[in-house]
């Protein structure tokens, strides 16, 4: 056999597709595939298919259907037309199955259980490849026990090889005698994963394949199906698996988690999650952010990587510190009040939320997840009195003796409370004490905060407002009152 069809994007529309397994949530490594597959079909204006691979009915369930989707559609991997389910195509593989039967290319195994584990028993014994020996290819059905239950198998061809031009392995051959005569139908009639791939991929028009590089050899069996059925073949393209930063197989402990658990678990934003998989493992030049347009724009599999990407939580994060920096304040806002709530143990208020888009500019220059920004955003909404962190009170400790009170009586006839204003009265009484700013502005800040550090001061007190940050500063007086008594 001769090498597959030429690799380029050809005249007809380009497809491709997603195919998971709803066994679980949607894998990082899995959206990362369905990444290159939505943007190799957007850069040549093709189609990008969505199919659930659920034959495996002991392990497939709805809410990893549901998993699957919500990930998909919080990445914003737009598919086109209706999603494929495997499952409820199983009369059609069925059908295309036994048309290998009627033109040569299939046939009736009637080997037991017990025979093939005999036959593979004696495999290993003679240090063997383990594999189907072909004893029922050329056997007459009638050899067969009246009514006894068969399998399909494709009559795979024995001599020569077949060579698979990947678009991102490059060429790569297998001879055929290391390949079997693989079960398409069993004896219950169900088809087999090989079977309902092949089938499924020609039905819905796919034209690349694009997956992980742990189907490749899948890719020999399944081109051997196809070209049994003489349908046309698509382009393959296996791309290298996710490892660890250690250079070990991706597992949890590296982050090999589902995509819902970067969203709800570490804060992290979609086109974040995105931009970060794109980069590893494709690349264009020196570019780090680079946006949805410019991807799709810029996509290509020749840039994709022969050897395994590792996987850096650090740099996800940095990566997404940049893009919550750029976010649109008021989204921001909506993505952190369900974590206030929680934190807060109420609902997030229109007042609050106002505060929190007013103070949001500040707020996320210092936070690189939602999960920090919304930590940082509790002190605005805290009810008085506002709890003093140890930094705070070890500045309250240190003031010099009366500059808070000083400051407090200042304020309170201050007219306009504006960062601007605010930061001049304090710059004044600074200076009409002999002290430096910080001297004035540290104090002002435990009191007002209840930390060291925060935003901008100024800032700070003009998003909280002339009423609640005197009756803050208040009460870190009152407490300081009330230590120097005790």
């Amino acid at each position: 056999m001769g090498a597959s069809r030429p690799t380029e994007a050809s005249d007809t529309e380009v497809v491709t597709r997603f195919a998971p397994s709803p066994t679980g949530f949607l894998h990082i490594g899995g959206a990362r595939t369905a990444l290159f597959n939505y943007l190799f079909a957007r850069a040549n204006g093709g189609q990008f298919r969505l199919r659930i691979e659920d034959t495996d009915r002991a392990r497939s369930t709805e809410p990893a259907v549901a998993a699957i989707i919500d990930g998909m559609s919080w990445l914003d991997f737009e598919w086109d037309s209706e999603i494929v389910y495997q499952f409820a195509r199983s009369a059609r593989h069925a059908e295309v199955a036994n048309s290998l039967l009627e033109n040569g290319h299939g046939y009736r195994c009637y080997a037991t259980a017990e025979e093939l584990e005999t036959m593979r028993a004696e495999q290993r014994a003679a240090k063997l490849p383990m594999r189907y020996d072909g004893r029922w290819r050329d056997r007459p059905a009638s050899d067969a026990p009246e009514e006894a239950p068969f399998v399909i198998r494709l009559k795979a061809p024995r001599e020569g090889s077949v060579t698979i031009a990947d678009l991102v392995q490059g060429p790569v051959t297998v001879a055929n005698a290391e390949l079997d005569d693989m079960v398409l139908l069993r004896s219950d009639g169900t088809p087999t994963y090989m079977l309902a791939v092949v089938v499924d991929d020609h039905d819905m028009g796919v034209t690349h394949v694009i997956r992980g590089d742990d189907h490749l050899n899948n890719a020999f069996r399944q081109l051997a199906l196809i070209r049994a059925l003489g349908w046309p073949e698509p382009a393959y393209a296996h791309i290298p698996l996710i490892h660890g930063a250690d250079g070990a197989k991706l597992s949890k402990r590296h982050g090999a988690l589902g995509v819902d658990a970067y969203r709800d678990e570490m804060g992290l934003l979609p086109e974040a999650v995105e931009n970060y998989l794109l980069r590893l493992g494709w690349g264009h030049g020196d570019d780090e952010i680079i946006s949805r347009p410019q991807a799709i724009e810029w996509f290509d599999l020749a840039a994709v990587n022969r050897g395994p990407s590792r996987f850096d939580m650090k740099k996800l994060e940095s990566v997404n510190g940049h893009y919550l920096r750029a976010a649109d304040d008021a989204r921001l806002v909506v993505l952190i009040s369900p974590r206030i709530a929680a934190e807060l143990d109420r609902p997030v208020t229109d007042g609050d939320r106002d505060i929190l888009q007013r103070s949001m500019a500040e707020l996320k220059k210092r936070a690189s997840n939602l999960n920090d920004l919304a930590m940082a955003s509790l002190f605005y909404l805290r009810s008085r009195p506002i709890p003093m962190d140890d930094g705070a009170a070890k500045l309250l400790a240190m003031a010099a003796p009366g500059v808070l009170a000083r400051a407090r009586a200042l304020f309170g006839s201050v007219n306009d409370w504006s960062a601007a204003a605010l930061e001049e009265q304090a710059r004044a009484l600074a200076e009409a004490e002999g002290l430096k700013l910080g001297a004035v502005a540290q104090p002002l800040r435990a009191a007002v905060t209840g930390s060291a550090q925060s935003p901008g001061l100024f800032e700070v007190m003009a998003a909280l407002g002339r009423d609640e940050t005197l009756g803050r500063i208040d009460d870190a007086l009152a407490t300081d009152t009330e230590r120097a008594t005790a």
